[in-house]
């Protein structure tokens, strides 16, 4: 069971929804979050195994796990492969 706190899962579901604007790899900061407020709860997803991240030069994408794909379709979001 993965436990999230209410602040790190409304985020996790605006990228999940946000998803399929970037090929089911949203940009932090893109169309969602990415202020630093934002910092500790994607280290929380991580951490959750819900999510990876990787840096393209300045750009920071978010890449969703199968445990991270789960979670999504749970609350009826799709993202994209």
């Amino acid at each position: 069971m993965i436990h999230l706190t209410e602040r790190s899962l409304q985020l996790f579901l605006d990228y999940a929804s946000d998803a399929g604007n970037w090929g089911g790899t949203p940009l932090i900061g893109g169309n969602v979050g990415g202020g630093r407020e934002d910092t500790g709860n994607l280290t929380h997803l991580k951490k959750a195994g819900l999510i990876t991240t990787a840096a393209d030069g300045q750009a920071v994408f978010i890449y969703f796990t199968e445990a991270g794909r789960a979670l999504a379709a749970e609350h009826g979001i799709e993202i994209p492969v």
